[in-house]
């Protein structure tokens, strides 16, 4: 059964401190539990170019160096997630940047405490489609039914 026009596909990248710390199940399990379907899943090491693409809106801050260094430090999950609201899903089981001050019961909230935040994920529904688009060939996307949807969505 299909829900065409119902779905957002969003970003979500698993930082290097989630891959480091064994966080990468945890964080899909909770994805999935939430009624997303991963539809892309792949492990890279990001470069300054893509880096800088992708953080383009706080590349001219005094901490995007930092940011970048970390970024690099190891590799990254990049998945993207498609569902009924899945950008605001998302968000909401990501919890708060400040992982220090994300409610418990969030991956962010659970998993981290300060700006090593396990996650990114996108914002708003155009730069999901602009992040997932630069994060993703098209090729690299897989459409498919899953059954739960009817479950999950009813």
């Amino acid at each position: 059964m299909r829900f065409d026009g119902l779905y957002e596909k969003t970003l979500v990248l698993i930082k290097p401190d989630g891959v480091q710390r064994g966080l990468i199940g945890e964080v899909m399990r909770r994805l999935e539990m939430k009624g997303l379907k991963i539809v892309g899943l792949k492990m890279s090491v990001l470069d300054k170019d893509k880096l800088r693409k992708h953080y383009a809106h706080v590349a001219d801050k005094p901490f995007y160096p930092e940011l970048e260094k970390f970024m690099k430090s190891g590799p990254v999950v990049c998945i993207c997630a498609e569902g009924k609201d899945a950008v605001a899903a998302v968000r909401l089981i990501a919890g708060v940047t400040d992982a220090g001050k994300a409610d418990g019961g969030t991956i962010r909230g659970d998993l981290a405490m300060g700006m090593c935040n396990i996650v990114h994920c996108s914002d708003s529904i155009e730069n999901a489609e602009a992040e997932v688009k630069h994060f993703f060939e098209t090729n690299e996307i897989f459409d498919y039914n899953k059954t739960e949807y009817l479950h999950v969505y009813m």
